[in-house]
């Protein structure tokens, strides 16, 4: 009896280590794997070709204009491309640069160049104005550092 009750406390031993090693290889085959590090965007931006003036539309007309496009408003930045038929991308001012990152190479026809455009209306509060200036200049501090070239634009 001794011989039996030795034998079946140690099949159940083994079946408890394989199954703690089974429970242990399904959760790591299920777990995530690290994912490769991304490049960092100012890198993936100096990329694309520099920017090309002579490729500008003449007088650099917004209408016309068919880089990227970046609006600046006092809570936000839209990011704005002929990839995306021209759809509004709300972005923080520190997002910029990630997400010209991630454009494919056709959104760049002038090479690495942006235009920006600050709204800023007649009304426009002390506050707002103030806030519109500190995310133009953390903006274009971004785009500078990037190597991205900065085409002001007129309100049309």
């Amino acid at each position: 009896m001794r011989l039996f009750a030795a034998r079946a406390y140690m099949t159940l031993c083994a079946l408890g280590v394989s199954s703690s090693l089974l429970f242990s290889l399904s959760a790591l085959a299920c777990s995530r794997r690290p994912q490769p590090p991304s490049q960092d965007p100012a890198a993936l931006l100096r990329s694309i070709a520099s920017a090309d003036p002579a490729k500008y539309p003449a007088g650099a007309q917004n209408k016309h204009w068919e880089n990227p496009y970046l609006i600046i408003r006092p809570a936000e930045v839209a990011l704005l491309t002929a990839v995306t038929a021209n759809e509004e991308q709300i972005l923080k001012p520190e997002e910029v640069v990630s997400a010209l990152a991630q454009l494919p190479a056709s959104a760049w026809p002038y090479g690495r160049a942006v235009a920006i455009l600050v709204e800023e209306k007649p009304a426009t509060s002390e506050s707002d104005k103030t806030s519109i200036r500190r995310n133009r200049g953390i903006v274009q501090g971004a785009l500078q550092q990037a190597g991205v070239t900065i085409v002001s634009m007129p309100e049309s």
